[in-house]
This record gives structure tokens, C-alpha cells and sequence, in this order.
């Protein structure tokens, strides 16, 4: 070892040829989780609901919209489109948000409960890497979970009740080509509005090492957050809850979209992402692994 590797490895106090950017490449995160059986249930729940809703509809009939229920649940069964957009409305709530809390809240809270939380840092892996790392993991495996369910709903509604125009009670119809391309910005918007419950998964899996207590944490949010949207006498404080603009992509589906709600539910979303994840990096950096 030359003179000067022997004063930048005393100075930096890493061995030669370190370097932090090398260690815990995505691939090897990627391939831990994919081991896990929950990631397989959850992809599998996407997959087999909107055969769920098909068979519910093949038993109980064509859904006549006469208790009330909205337009794009009452016109299901008029073609794929139609179906593929009621599946996302009645998931929209609260069944997409368990996935991205499950993967979001069980990456630190999983290493710390196992004990190989204290092993990774060891090897060593900047906290920083480490925790952006298991950040951008869980964003695509949760990517793939909320973008899986539409894109199934929409095969399976086009071999149910085959590919035509969305059919809207009050707004008239929208051709099937215009209605599939809505359909794909639905679906990343509603994956961007799911950040702000992943960030605060995130941040509450730094906070504990139990896993259940991460991922309850942020359901629980989601489930609070869905009953005080439904408080109107909160005006405009419910413009504050993660869950609020949720359901704003119904306003895109008519020939003359207002992207008004969709626009301040992206701005909301990625401002509480931004405020949790901040917070999840800076308690992860003076996190004591050990305890």
C-alpha cells in the first residue's frame, strides 16, 4: 500500500477499495424480498380480485345502480374498460393502500426484529444507503402491486364483457382507446397518492422493531384518514388527510376532464411523503440498532 492510500484510509477509516456507493447493490435487496411469501400474497390478492368482482357479478347479476350506488359501479359489466375503472374505484380507499404499507413498513423493522439490522450496518453500509436503498425496493415492488390490479381488471372485464367505449350514466362515453390511456394515468396517479402512506409506513418502521406495528400504523392512517375525509363539517382540513384525493380521478372520466382535484392530490401526496421520509432518514441516522 502506498503512502498516500495509508493517510486516505486512515483519514476516511474504510479499508482500500471501499467504496460506500458498491455496498447493498438493489439487486441483492430485490431478491431478499422477493424470497419473502408476502410479497407472493400480495401480488396474488391484486391478481385474484378483479376475477373476485367478476365472479360476484357472474352470480348476483349485472349491478342495476338503484341503491345508490355510483355510476361506474352501477355500468361494471358494460364493457372491460367500464370494469377495469369500477375495480380501481372500489379499491381506491383502502386495499391499495395495504400493500405499500406492508412493504414500506416491514423493510427496517424486519432487519431489526431478525437482529440482522446491527449485521448490515457491520458490513458497513452507510444508514443513508441502506434505508434509500430499501425505500427504492419497496416503491417498485409496490409500483408493480398498484399498477398490477388495473391492468388485470382490464383483461379480465375485456374477456368478460368485451373491449368497447366507457359508458358513463351522467357524462355520456368516452371511445375505448381515449378511456384505456385515462385508465393508465389513473392508475399512476393513485400509485403517487399512495406516497404519502408509504412515507409515513416508512418512517414508523424506523421507529419500532416490530414489524405488525410499522405496517398497523399506516393502515391504521389510512383507515382514520377515510373516516375523518367523510366529516364534512372539517372543510377544508380534510384538503390536509392523506386519504383525501383519492377518489379525485373520478373528475378526469368525461369528455372535458377537470384535473383540479388530481392536481392538488399529487401536491399533498408527495408534500406528506416528503415530511415522513424526511423524518425517517433523520431518526434512521441516530437510530441505536443495538437496543
Amino acid at each position: 500500500m502506498s503512502s498516500t492510500e495509508t493517510v486516505n484510509v486512515q483519514t476516511s477509516g474504510a479499508a482500500p477499495g471501499y467504496r460506500p456507493s458498491r455496498t447493498l447493490p438493489l439487486r441483492v435487496e430485490a431478491r431478499r424480498q422477493l424470497s419473502r411469501r408476502r410479497t407472493f400474497v400480495v401480488f396474488g390478492i391484486m391478481v385474484a380480485l378483479p376475477v373476485i368482482v367478476w365472479a360476484a357479478f357472474a352470480v348476483g347479476g349485472t349491478p342495476s345502480g338503484r341503491d345508490g350506488s355510483p355510476s361506474l359501479i352501477a355500468a361494471a359489466t358494460a364493457s372491460g374498460v367500464n370494469f377495469a375503472f369500477a375495480v380501481l374505484f372500489m379499491a381506491s380507499g383502502f386495499l391499495l393502500s395495504v400493500p405499500v404499507a406492508l412493504f414500506f413498513g416491514d423493510t427496517v423493522a424486519s432487519e431489526a426484529s431478525w437482529s440482522s439490522l446491527r449485521y448490515l450496518l457491520a458490513a458497513p453500509v452507510p444508514r443513508a444507503r441502506l434505508l434509500a436503498s430499501k425505500l427504492t425496493v419497496a416503491l417498485g415492488f409496490s409500483a408493480v402491486a398498484v399498477l398490477v390490479l388495473p391492468l388485470v381488471a382490464l383483461g379480465v372485464g375485456t374477456a368478460a364483457y368485451g373491449w368497447g367505449e366507457l359508458h358513463l350514466s351522467l357524462a355520456g362515453s368516452l371511445p375505448a382507446g381515449t378511456a384505456a390511456g385515462r385508465l393508465a394515468l389513473v392508475a399512476v396517479y393513485l400509485l403517487v397518492c399512495q406516497l404519502s402512506i408509504a412515507g409515513f409506513a416508512l418512517w414508523m418502521s424506523t421507529l419500532t422493531d416490530a414489524p405488525l406495528g410499522a405496517v398497523g400504523g399506516a393502515v391504521g392512517l389510512a383507515i382514520l384518514s377515510g373516516i375523518l375525509d367523510n366529516i364534512t363539517a372539517l372543510g377544508s382540513l380534510r384538503d390536509f388527510l392523506p386519504t383525501h384525493g383519492m377518489y379525485a380521478w373520478v373528475d378526469v372520466l368525461q369528455p372535458n376532464p377537470d384535473w383540479t382535484g388530481v392536481v392538488e392530490g399529487l401536491s399533498m401526496a408527495v408534500a406528506l411523503a416528503l415530511v415522513f421520509g424526511a423524518l425517517a432518514f433523520r431518526h434512521f441516522r441516530a437510530k441505536d440498532v443495538v437496543s
